[in-house]
């Protein structure tokens, strides 16, 4: 049994909170929850100024941002692919994602998508911030889940010894 119950939150860096919560409201229809401010890190008590905002990504979940005036610029971490770190959000069907994508789209967002992940499909974007983000429909059938859980512990152990990638879910990816 896990120890977790859900996320609580999850936070990234933003360049301007009031920007992040107004564009996330807009374009992903979020609630600001909550802001919390200080001029000291209740961690450390190191003196650092922070804008700390939280919003309604649904279902209890909770995307939380720190604006940071006294840091440095943002930046990510140029070793990693920009494809690799990103948020991910479930919408409830492919028409809302087609949806997402055009609305996305009229206010000039630029989109990738929608792609084929064979379980869900997908569209990527980019925020003010330059996170990039993830709307995704679950496309899987319980046949699909299924043979994906029976195989999941020989792939990552098979991934462990070679970091190639192992063929049991290989029917993911040909082309139908």
């Amino acid at each position: 049994m896990s120890l977790l119950q859900r996320i609580h939150h999850v936070a990234y860096r933003c360049r301007d909170a009031k920007q992040t919560v107004e564009w996330y409201g807009k374009h992903l229809g979020t609630n600001f929850v909550l802001a919390i401010a200080e001029n000291n890190v209740p961690s450390t008590g190191a003196p650092d100024p922070y804008m700390h905002v939280f919003l309604d990504a649904g279902q209890g979940n909770v995307l939380a941002f720190f604006e940071l005036p006294n840091a440095p610029p943002m930046g990510r971490d140029g070793n990693t692919p920009e494809w690799v770190q990103h948020i991910a959000f479930k919408v409830a069907s492919l028409d809302e994602l087609l949806a997402a994508k055009a609305r996305l789209q009229a206010a000039g967002i630029e989109v990738v998508g929608p792609t084929e992940h064979t379980i869900f499909k997908s569209i990527y974007f980019f925020d003010p911030n330059g996170h990039r983000l993830e709307l995704a429909v679950d496309t899987a059938t319980p046949e699909m889940n299924a043979k994906l859980d029976e195989v999941k512990w020989a792939m990552l152990d098979e991934w462990s010894k070679t970091k190639k990638a192992p063929q049991h879910a290989a029917w993911m990816h040909e082309k139908h």
